[in-house]
């Protein structure tokens, strides 16, 4: 009997709008909208978050054009729809006041202000390599690992993204 109690009231918060699977045709990437293909109907202005608004807090997951996604409507609207689930993610990013994460293709973002991880790094490799020590016999000449050093710089190089 309850369990019977317990299906009934779920049924009662069912919406009579559903989620569509759709392709992605186009991305806006400023907007964080995209346009969407559902056999032949064409769906613009589709939110990539279910809230856009001018914070800078915001979280976007990029579906990759071409793909497929689910699209759902905001509050029974279907003038009012946003990506609930995407099948292939082109490009994520994640913004919360002045920081920014990005991963795509190319590699990983972390930014502050107009600081970035990746210059960090280089800049830290870069005066790793500058290093003189004074010893008994006088000032060093060269750094002995200079090409690990420049191994690791490259690999950062390919790991790290500027903007």
């Amino acid at each position: 009997m309850i369990e019977e109690i317990a299906k009934k009231i779920k049924l009662l918060g069912k919406q009579d709008t559903d989620t569509t699977i759709m392709i992605v045709k186009t991305v806006d990437k400023k907007e964080g909208t995209c346009t969407c293909d559902e056999g032949g109907v064409l769906h613009t202005d589709v939110r990539l978050s279910a809230i856009i608004d001018e914070k800078l807090q915001k979280y976007y997951l990029f579906p990759k054009v071409g793909s497929t996604v689910l699209v759902t409507p905001i509050d029974a609207d279907y003038n009012m729809q946003f990506i609930s689930a995407i099948s292939e993610p082109e490009e994520m990013v994640l913004q919360i006041g002045e920081v920014v994460f990005e991963i795509n293709k190319d590699g990983f973002l972390l930014q502050k202000n107009n600081e970035t991880l990746k210059a960090l790094m280089i800049d830290l490799i870069k005066e790793i390599k500058a290093m003189k020590f004074t010893t008994n016999a006088g000032p060093t000449i060269a750094l002995v690992n200079t090409p690990q050093f420049s191994a690791i710089e490259n690999r950062f190089e390919q790991f790290l993204k500027d903007n």
